[in-house]
């Protein structure tokens, strides 16, 4: 059942992503935590409306503990690409 988030929040964090690119030029790095919030909040109800999760709160928590997680993740990999 987890493996399930794992991919529906990376399919939207994908779309989100690929429209972004394509109609904004650059977004500044201020705005990302924004997205990745909104990211979370569709990931999550998809999730309950699926029914792959009943309870929309625990939807909630899961989907953006995951975006926030995944943007923490990404930052650590660019601050350390930028160091080398």
């Amino acid at each position: 059942m987890e493996i399930t988030y794992v991919v529906i929040i990376a399919i939207i964090a994908y779309i989100c992503g690929a429209i972004t690119k394509i109609f904004i030029e650059q977004i500044p790095n201020k705005y990302i935590p924004i997205q990745n919030v909104a990211i979370g909040i569709v990931s999550a109800l998809v999730c309950y409306f699926t029914g792959i999760e009943p309870n929309i709160l625990q939807a909630f928590v899961l989907c953006l503990v995951a975006t926030m997680g995944a943007g923490g993740v990404a930052d650590l990999i660019n601050i350390k690409n930028k160091e080398e």
